[in-house]
């Protein structure tokens, strides 16, 4: 069973980097044809899928978001990290690893969420 934990600060101030991690168990994050992405939903709003981490550690961001996101991975610790940078009140939402098989695979396995919120 594949299982994903988020974890990281649940308050960032204005213009500091946002930092999360997702800690992977059940399969290796390089087996594969597997992809981890970070999916966010703002207070109100619908998903909105941030980026991914392949099986192969190329990556892919949403470009509304690509200037201000990295994703990396800790193969040791079967980890993938999201870091967001200069974040505004607006970066506030529950945050989400996931993971898909695939180029076109459905979310199958997702993290419980963690809310972070930016605030002074």
């Amino acid at each position: 069973q594949v299982q994903l934990q988020e974890s990281g600060p649940g308050l960032v101030k204005p213009s500091q980097t946002l930092s999360l991690t997702c800690t992977v168990s059940g399969c290796s994050i390089t087996t594969n044809y597997y992809y981890w992405s970070w999916i966010r939903q703002p207070p109100g709003k619908g998903l909105e899928w941030i980026g991914y981490i392949a099986y192969s550690g190329s990556t892919y961001y949403s470009p509304s978001l690509k200037s201000r996101t990295s994703i990396s991975r800790d193969t040791s610790k079967n980890q993938f990290t999201l870091q967001l940078s200069s974040v505004t009140p607006e970066d506030t939402a529950v945050y989400y690893c996931a993971h898909n098989e695939g180029d076109y695979g459905s979310y199958d396995y997702w993290g419980q969420g963690t809310q972070v919120t930016v605030s002074s």
